[in-house]
């Protein structure tokens, strides 16, 4: 048995947690403020499998398959429903592109299709049709509450033994040649170190910083954080717009239905670059930019009260596709998910747990996509679909 350490309690480091306890692994999980509090408690809760990329894809395929499963292996209701996802078309150009997106996803068994507008008018009874062309439609795709499914994952490893502190600052890497060998953190104000076999840098938007713990320049991985806001509105009448419904053309605009209480989520590729990995107040400006495209989807949210609004981070890489793989003999990483973390959480978490342990993987990631040097080396990868 390995005691593997994990930084970062969002939900890549906490379902890694628990996916390495099942391999039998002593594993202590760092998360130096409350689990959740980074970019996994502030998501849209979308999940999908519709990319632009085979890599991503196949990711995002197997990752759906987990999820449908999820509820019943960690033995709680994580509200995951598959309520799929309506991309629509504003110009002639986009159908085209629609098309053969749908054509590269259903090469690998994914159920997309090309939809007329009256059809998407039956999926999402709010849409405003006239502005639209088509739609790519996958009714696999959905979505689940990110609250309930990281207690959930957090219950299980803790049931497994996983040593899981919050509150719990790492502040420095001992390393050895190519190794890391033990951790110091700090908690109530006292500093302490623990020797380990293994580590896996989860921090996501600070990932940067933990490389730079371990002896790595901070740009090996360039992540960097900008700040996605998010507006929802009070509940509507269920089953107005349970997909989530993006226009990509219209900046990334989308809205979703929430799964539990039926507000409507709005929000849109009107983003900037974090002053600080502390800029999480949301604006004014970013409030009356999303609500204009939100009322253009869907007109009869210019008639709802909007209750609540907030920030957090998409931790982007160059070409915003996550670093997933080794940086030195037992220092790994899974960061830079760039919107994408929450989604892809089960299969990048059972492939990291299965990697550690065993050295390989049958989960379908492309470890040479996702090498996390291939920055250093200018191998910018296609640009991964940015929408959440």
């Amino acid at each position: 048995m390995s005691k593997i350490a994990i930084i970062g309690g969002g939900i890549i480091g906490v379902a890694t947690a628990y996916e390495l306890a099942k391999l039998g692994e002593e594993v202590i999980l760092f998360e130096k403020n409350y689990f959740g509090s980074g970019s996994t408690f502030r998501c849209a809760t979308g999940i999908r499998a519709q990319f632009t990329d085979e890599a991503n894809i196949k990711l995002m395929k197997y990752s759906l398959e987990r999820w449908e499963k999820l509820e019943e292996e960690l033995e709680s209701d994580i509200n995951f429903r598959q309520t799929g996802y309506l991309f629509l078309a504003t110009s002639e150009r986009e159908v085209e592109a629609f098309k053969a997106n749908i054509k590269l996803q259903n090469r690998f068994g994914v159920p997309t299709r090309l939809i007329d507008i009256e059809e998407a008018k039956e999926i999402a009874p709010i849409l405003n049709t006239e502005p639209f062309l088509a739609g790519a439609w996958n009714p696999k795709d959905g979505k689940a509450n990110p609250f309930k499914t990281l207690f959930a994952y957090l219950g299980k490893a803790r049931e497994l033994g996983v040593d899981a502190r919050e509150h719990t600052e790492v502040v420095g890497l001992k390393r050895e040649g190519k190794e890391i060998t033990a951790v110091k953190f700090r908690s109530n104000g006292k500093v302490e170190s623990i020797k380990v076999d293994a580590v896996l840098n989860a921090a996501n938007a600070w990932a940067p910083l933990i490389n730079e713990m371990a002896g790595l320049s901070r740009d090996l991985v360039p992540i960097t954080a900008y700040k996605h806001q998010l507006v929802k509105t009070e509940p509507l009448e269920r089953g107005q717009a349970e997909p989530l419904v993006c226009p990509p053309g219209w900046n990334d605009a989308y809205i979703i239905q929430d799964g539990e209480d039926g507000g409507i989520i709005c929000g849109a590729g009107i983003e900037h670059k974090a002053k600080s990995l502390d800029d999480v107040e949301p604006t004014y400006d970013f409030l009356r930019g999303v609500l204009r495209y939100a009322v253009k989807i869907a007109p009869p949210l210019r008639y709802a009260h909007v209750v609540r609004q907030w920030a957090g981070f998409y931790a982007k890489t160059p070409d915003k596709n996550p670093a997933i793989g080794k940086l030195l003999e037992n220092f790994y990483i899974s960061a830079g998910f760039s919107g994408h973390g929450f989604m892809m959480a089960p299969a990048v978490a059972q492939a990291m747990a299965e990697l550690i342990a065993k050295g390989r993987t049958r989960v379908p990631l492309d470890l040479e996509w996702y090498d996390p040097c291939r920055f250093e080396r200018g191998e910018l990868r296609s640009s991964a679909f940015q929408i959440g």
